[in-house]
């Protein structure tokens, strides 16, 4: 026998379907705003940086080797490495552009010891013969 009670209550949960899927959607959407959206803006600055790749241009490779692009075909690169040493890279290794005029960012070289004068060293900057 089915009491009163029971019998006014609607099904199970039939009503109740959109609370039930509204936090899962919401996630979804923190999600997509939070991670899908920056990497598909940084994927396409990183594509128009590779588009905008001149011959001239200063570039670092993903695995770090820095170069000169000498000339720049449809999916290839080639690049001066070092004097006369020149590689062909694909456009999608490309890591960076640092421009036609940026230098290479190395820790600055302590200048060289100079030369004795001649009241350092004594005469003409000759140092003594030792005996």
């Amino acid at each position: 026998m089915i009491t009163p009670a029971f019998a006014q209550t609607t099904g199970a949960g039939g009503g109740d379907i959109l609370g039930l899927f509204f936090p899962l959607i919401l996630v979804f959407g923190i999600f997509y705003l939070l991670v899908f959206r920056p990497q598909q803006k940084r994927m396409k600055e990183h594509q128009a940086m590779i588009d905008a790749v001149k011959r001239g241009d200063t570039i670092v490779t993903t695995g770090g080797i820095v170069g000169k692009v000498v000339r720049v075909a449809e999916g290839e690169l080639k690049v001066e490495v070092a004097d006369g040493v020149q590689i062909r890279l694909v456009k999608g290794s490309i890591s960076e552009v640092r421009g036609k005029g940026e230098p290479v960012k190395e820790k600055s070289k302590a200048e060289p010891p100079s030369k004795p004068t001649a009241s350092e060293g004594g005469e003409s900057g000759k140092q003594p013969a030792a005996e």
